[in-house]
């Protein structure tokens, strides 16, 4: 399983999600999440792949690319339960 944070640096919501990632890297140093500028190639394509409308978003993945969860929005997920999507 893998974890995608989807957010846009420089905008309002850009800080509580960096101090969430940096947060999240600390408490789980051997889980891993990918981290995408919605704003990109690669952002963009996600967001439509897996219906993302509000920022931040947060994605639970299978190995293969399934949607497994979704947070979308300001409220972002508790740290064990996104540890749990996270593998290393």
């Amino acid at each position: 399983m893998k974890v995608v944070i989807l957010y846009r640096p420089n905008s309002e919501h850009a800080r509580a999600v960096e101090e969430f990632i940096h947060d999240f890297k600390r408490q789980e140093a051997n889980r891993q999440v990918d981290v995408l500028n919605v704003d990109t190639v690669e952002g963009i394509t996600a967001a439509k792949l897996y219906d993302v409308v509000q920022y931040p978003a947060i994605i639970a993945l299978t190995n293969d690319g399934q949607l497994l969860k979704a947070w979308q929005g300001e409220q972002l997920p508790l740290m064990n339960e996104l540890a749990y999507y996270a593998s290393s």
